[in-house]
């Protein structure tokens, strides 16, 4: 199989949570450990640092590799999802993974993948894993990608854990509360290892505590600790939590004996796009008129977003939206402004929500516009409707903005 080939085999042979949506979770961590026990224990042969939290983990997680590529250190980086091509989810100093080590791994485990049945999670965890051991990393920065508990990458013990905030996402795999999702994301707190808090909540504060006294872990609440936000080339006004969170690591890590100047941390935060491709972001994709993406897709992430756009000047406001199946729309639809045009689309993954019932409970809401096949038709016709004064807003999925980068 050639790379088109392999990638297609994993999308298409493997439940993925991406695609399919709760079929795909997994309830524990026997194959994942299994597959770790057969590829010879990657998992154990190189530093971490483990990122949890309802939003900013990805952002959080390319921020904290960008300031260790500028300490000197040969870093893993382990994200998802992707936007574009698979091999952006497993990088080192920012360059991707092969498409040849992504081919030969498939093809040296396929028959272990087929006859354990394993996820497209668990098979890509164990693929990064792998890779960073045998590229012998200083140190791997690594994303959870739902929850923390169940999460397949749960199987390393790391320097240090990491927990942006908890907000309401993905509630049908990790409750209905905020306190039972702390719990789930609590998951990643280790014995003996420090955890940086982002945000400090009335409901999740007991959890991280009482979690972190469990396995005797020092915790910071980086919110409480940090009062300096310094500067990054991710410009959305939400970030500043996410720099904080960053900041109180370093802190933490230093203590650790990990070299990181403060030079390095400027550098880093300064950038994190170029250090190691970041998209989708508060990005601006053009101007006259400005169109902006970003990959928001819950209440909280969604907030920040459209509270910045007030911060914008223009004419007109024109939106390109679309969500996929499980998303609480009644949650978010009091953050859109009524005087907005809307183009309804529907991301091109099969748990893309039609569009038609998207459109229908935007309209009954006042929220008006029109729906449209595509992301690509909804995009265009937003650019030819829009003057050059106005600014385009494309968001609502990560599935969306891949579509328009």
């Amino acid at each position: 199989m050639n790379y088109q080939d392999t990638i297609n085999w994993m999308f298409q042979q493997l439940p993925m949570y991406q695609n399919k949506g709760k079929t795909a979770f997994r309830k524990d961590l026997t194959n994942t450990l299994k597959f770790s026990e057969h590829l010879g224990r990657p998992h154990t042969k190189f530093k971490s640092i483990h990122v949890a939290g309802t939003n900013g983990k990805g952002s959080t997680s390319h921020m904290l590799a960008s300031i260790l590529q500028e300490a000197g250190y040969k870093v893993g980086l382990y994200t998802s999802p992707h936007l574009k091509d698979f091999r952006e989810r497993i990088r080192i100093n920012g360059k991707v993974v092969s498409k040849q080590f992504v081919i030969g791994f498939i093809k040296r485990n396929k028959s272990f993948f087929e006859a354990n049945n394993l996820s497209f999670f668990e098979m890509t965890v164990g693929m990064a894993f792998d890779y960073f051991a045998k590229q012998k990393v200083d140190i791997a920065v690594v994303e959870v990608g739902l929850g923390g508990r169940l999460d397949s990458t749960n199987i390393i013990t790391p320097e240090l854990s990491v927990i942006t905030n908890i907000g309401f996402d993905h509630v049908q795999f990790l409750g209905d509360t905020l306190e039972k999702i702390a719990a789930e994301k609590a998951g990643i707190i280790k014995d003996n290892i420090p955890v940086v808090i982002g945000e400090t909540q009335p409901e999740t504060q007991p959890v991280f505590k009482e979690k972190a006294k469990l396995t005797n872990s020092d915790i910071y609440f980086a919110d409480q600790l940090v009062e300096n936000v310094l500067e990054s080339d991710l410009k959305g006004a939400y970030q500043k939590h996410n720099i904080k969170s960053v900041i109180q690591s370093v802190k933490v890590l230093r203590k650790s004996g990990y070299q990181i100047s403060d030079k390095a941390l400027k550098k880093g935060l300064l950038k994190v796009i170029q250090n190691t491709g970041l998209q989708g972001r508060w990005q601006i994709l053009g101007e006259r008129p400005k169109i902006i993406c970003d990959t928001a897709h819950n209440k909280e992430g969604l907030s920040f977003v459209l509270q910045q756009l007030q911060l914008e000047t223009y004419g007109k406001l024109h939106i390109v939206f679309g969500v996929v199946k499980d998303k609480d729309i009644d949650s978010i639809l009091s953050l859109f402004p009524k005087n907005a045009s809307y183009y309804f689309c529907k991301p091109n993954v099969p748990r893309g929500l039609d569009t038609d019932v998207l459109q229908s409970v935007f309209n009954e809401n006042g929220l008006k516009g029109k729906a449209y096949k595509s992301v690509e038709e909804a995009m265009t016709m937003a650019i030819a409707e829009a003057n050059t004064e106005d600014l385009i807003y494309v968001g609502g999925s990560t599935f969306v903005v891949a579509e328009i980068i």
